[in-house]
């Protein structure tokens, strides 16, 4: 795995030698090869226009940084959709790649020859004539009451609606290669490289453990790639511990269901080129959460994207977001995310959500302002070019709950966070879940509780050894 550069922040100015993304064009920047730095540069075909991007990153990030916001268009009223999460959860960026439809573009990596194309746009993401149908139905549209006081006029006009509308064409034909159907039974089996998953595989795998490690990203690290005060240098060196240690990682692999209706209960997981049903002796959920959004007007609009999101251009990217962002929350994230945009030469305007407060988004196909309003009730419209919204993020607690384990809602901590004891430990044997999924905790605290977790699942190990 290359090396990546060893700093936090993107130092960027309008003197340097960058383009409008804020992209090295010096390829000996820091003394560091640019092939090292970024990876290989190539070129991507997005609908006929050729982009400037880098082999590994994001399919999402290089659009972004090649100045194409709009990546979609929505199945029913065409609205323009853009990535908010820039993590796969979000489905904004759900791209046709290669012929294969519904791809979300911000977990697909880049490769030299690459096509890439919107969905449900007509002739093209930016200008999409079938906008017209959110023009002529501004309160909603049932299609199924359109037409109906005639069954062959309803037929008509449902067969239209379905034309114009839906997610995507069928893929141009099958795969070349069908993926790989596997059986693992490791002695412990990892869900999410975060600083818990990857904390967690480090401990069990030091111990002696067979240890698998996955994560549905193709660059492991979670919160840290999206946290400044962290970033590449924190995520490498653990990812290395954990390599170091004996784990064995698969990146862009995604835990699909626990089937404990099985004789034998096993977890699926799949990859671009395999599915494997996984029996492991012991399962640590370390799934992290996801980013949230904020209740404001027009909160949809493409331009507002996660403060995590930001972070993630920033540090795992270094692209530079925006000329004027507006930053949405307080604490000790947004304070250094904003330190991180203010040094990649972005005005910052701060919406603490105390003293100010964002109430409202302008803009159609791209944020263009924000309404804000202070605490004395007066309001004002200020300009930007990208909104950051920062909420706690929602335990991504779906998986540990169908595996039996025990969810409580709990606010402060952002949603349904799966209960445990001190060690991670939950309620089902041989289950421990640790980091965010038990409630937001940051990536120090999430570091230590995974490597507890990994700890006591080796534990459990060792003492059930005949």
């Amino acid at each position: 795995m290359a090396r990546e550069v060893a700093t936090t922040r993107l130092p960027i100015s309008p003197t340097d030698d960058r383009d409008r993304s804020g992209r090295d064009r010096d390829p000996d920047r820091d003394g560091q090869p640019q092939a090292d730095l970024r990876g290989t540069p190539v070129t991507l075909d997005f609908d006929g226009t050729p982009v400037r991007a880098y082999a590994g990153e994001s399919v999402a990030a290089a659009l972004y940084a090649g100045g194409h916001r709009v990546l979609s268009r929505s199945l029913k009223y065409h609205r323009p959709r853009a990535f908010f999460c820039l993590e796969g959860h979000c489905c904004g960026c759900l791209m046709r790649i290669d012929g294969v439809p519904n791809l979300r573009a911000c977990l697909e990596p880049c490769r030299d020859g690459l096509v890439v194309a919107p969905q449900n746009a007509y002739p093209s993401a930016d200008l999409d004539v079938l906008e017209a149908v959110d023009w002529l139905f501004p309160g909603g549209m049932n299609h199924h009451t359109l037409m109906t006081s005639s069954r062959v006029l309803n037929a008509v006009a449902n067969k239209i609606v379905r034309k114009l509308s839906g997610l995507g064409e069928l893929p141009e034909g099958p795969p070349e290669d069908p993926p790989q159907a596997l059986t693992l039974n490791p002695d412990v089996l990892v869900i999410g490289a975060g600083p818990a998953g990857l904390a967690a595989a480090a401990e069990a795998a030091r111990g002696g453990a067979d240890t698998v490690l996955i994560d549905e990203q193709p660059r492991p690290g979670g919160s840290l790639l999206t946290d400044p005060r962290y970033g590449l240098a924190a995520a490498q060196a653990q990812v290395e511990a954990a390599q170091e240690a004996g784990v064995k990682l698969a990146p862009s692999t995604t835990a699909l269901a626990f089937y404990a209706e099985d004789p034998e209960p096993a977890l699926a997981i799949a990859s671009g080129d395999a599915a494997a049903l996984v029996r492991p002796r012991a399962t640590v959920w370390a799934t992290g959460g996801y980013a949230q959004n904020r209740a404001f007007t027009n909160n949809d609009r493409p331009g507002v994207v996660a403060a995590r999101a930001v972070g993630r251009m920033l540090v795992a990217h270094r692209i530079k977001p925006g000329e004027r962002v507006c930053v949405s929350g307080a604490g000790a994230a947004v304070e250094a995310l904003i330190e991180a945009l203010r040094a990649a030469d972005c005005e910052v305007i701060w919406a603490d959500e105390r003293e100010l407060r964002l109430v409202g988004v302008y803009g159609r196909t791209w944020v263009t302002g924000v309404k804000l309003e202070s605490a004395d009730g007066k309001t004002r419209r200020e300009r930007c070019d990208l909104v950051a919204v920062w909420n706690l993020p929602a335990p991504a607690s779906e998986g540990p709950r169908q595996h039996g384990c025990e969810v409580r809602f709990e606010p402060d901590r952002g949603g349904f966070a799966v209960q445990t004891g001190p060690d991670g430990g939950t309620a089902v044997p041989g289950v421990w879940a640790c980091g965010d999924v038990c409630g937001f905790m940051g990536p120090e605290r999430a570091r230590e509780m995974g490597a507890r977790a990994g700890r006591a699942a080796l534990s459990a190990l060792e003492g059930a050894q005949p």
